[in-house]
């Protein structure tokens, strides 16, 4: 037999935190905070850092030593990417890509997004020194400043250079694997650095081109803003050249690579070519071909190092 239930009892329940909303919200706050670190870019980021350490030092890579350098990276990288949207929050807020954002959508705070970064970027930094070594951190902590000061605070929004100059931040992890693995950089891990610095523009003006009336309106001086679409198709071309020229060069140094990293660089670069080819014409939709692309070309360009590292050519 139900009993009925008054008022008061109606009120007592109304006034008590419902058990679902309350892991809806944690669950909310949760997604906005790792939102903040731009997760896809990470993952792409830490794939050129494992590559790195397996072309560095294929055989004699420990497995707590690739989980303390794959968790500091993330760290590291996630607590730039936090800076990075807390420095932009206002033109985010102004552009279509941007405004559902953590911070231009109001789903965090600004001081939280700083907090979150201190601490992200301080736990990835002792991570590297204690279970890699203190050039990884090193190099780390460069990758964070010349991301945030150099490219955001400095260069995102005085000259069309920005992500020319700026991609040196992305190209940094290249550079924390390889010391991490060994301790020192050698020649072939500064080619492995060029690689990802020349697809930067290319990758990301091809974005550009789709978005500059969000660009325009957020006054960022990117390349089709400040110079027009034919001005960035053409350097487009120059640096694609520039990337496929650099993902053979970078084989040379004492044969580093074997014949199933030069295959793989030989189809990938021909495809890339063809595309960035369909950019220069103006052809509907190669733009957005090429944003996604430039993704693929870099994470399977970089596995197929490691695999012919460990695979065909050891040391």
């Amino acid at each position: 037999m139900k009993h009925p239930v008054g008022p008061g009892r109606r009120a007592l329940d109304a006034s008590l935190p419902h058990p679902g909303t309350s892991a809806v919200r944690a669950l909310a706050t949760v997604r906005a905070y790792v939102e903040l670190t731009k997760p896809r870019i990470i993952l792409l980021l830490l794939l050129t850092t494992v590559a790195a350490m397996v072309v560095a030092s294929p055989r004699h890579t420990s497995l707590p030593l690739l989980a303390a350098t794959l968790l500091g990276g993330a760290l590291t990288a996630g607590c730039a990417n936090a800076l990075n949207m807390y420095v932009d929050r206002d033109i985010d807020a102004l552009m279509r890509r941007t405004r559902l954002r953590p911070l231009p959508s109001g789903r965090m705070d600004p001081a939280q997004a700083v907090m979150f970064a201190v601490m992200t970027g301080g736990a990835g930094l002792a991570l590297l020194t204690l279970g890699a070594n203190l050039l990884s951190a090193l190099l780390a902590a460069s990758g964070i400043l010349f991301y945030v000061a150099v490219y955001t605070c400095w260069l995102k929004r005085r000259t069309p250079q920005n992500i020319v100059i700026g991609g040196a931040a992305g190209a940094v992890p290249p550079l924390v694997g390889w010391a991490a693995a060994t301790g020192h950089l050698a020649p072939p891990a500064w080619g492995l650095f060029a690689i990802v610095f020349l697809w930067t523009p290319p990758h990301f003006w091809a974005l550009a081109l789709r978005r500059e009336d969000d660009y325009r309106t957020a006054s960022v001086p990117m390349l089709p803003v400040a110079r027009g679409q034919s001005e960035t198709r053409r350097q487009i071309g120059l640096y694609a050249l520039a990337l496929s020229a650099a993902s053979f060069a970078v084989s040379l140094p004492g044969g580093l690579f074997g014949p199933l990293y030069l295959a793989t660089a030989a189809v990938l670069d021909a495809l890339l070519l063809w595309i960035v080819w369909r950019v220069s014409r103006g052809r509907p939709g190669a733009d957005t071909q090429l944003f996604a692309y430039s993704v693929l070309y870099l994470a399977v360009l970089f596995t197929a190092m490691a695999v012919d590292r460990v695979v065909v050519s050891p040391l």
